[in-house]
């Protein structure tokens, strides 16, 4: 009876570690307009890692891409403020991915 206890004791502590490790990459990214005519986004993780080198997509309110590039290797992404309706897309890949309506970006 305890060898049982003791083994599912165990399969509850992966399962839990294994779940702490899922959640402990969330993708954060925000941006703000500088106020000359372009915008930066500061991107990174929750588990404080860098996001240098994730795609950025900058697309119209169509899904039209705009411009695209690359965190720098201070995890920042600047770019001349599209006229009109636009959206930024930060994609660290599948599940990590953050759009931002460029109405919520402000000075």
């Amino acid at each position: 009876m305890m060898k049982k206890a003791i083994v599912c004791l165990g399969i509850i502590g992966m399962l839990l570690t294994g779940a702490g490790l899922c959640m402990a990459h969330t993708p954060l990214c925000s941006c703000y307009d500088n106020g000359d005519a372009t915008i930066t986004c500061e991107g990174g993780f929750s588990d404080g890692s860098s996001a240098a080198g994730v795609q950025v997509r900058v697309e119209d309110k169509d899904g039209n891409l705009l411009l695209k590039g690359k965190m720098d290797e201070f995890s920042e992404f600047t770019f001349d403020k599209p006229s009109g309706s636009y959206k930024v897309i930060f994609d660290a890949g599948e599940g990590h991915q953050i759009e931002i309506d460029g109405k919520e970006i402000f000075e």
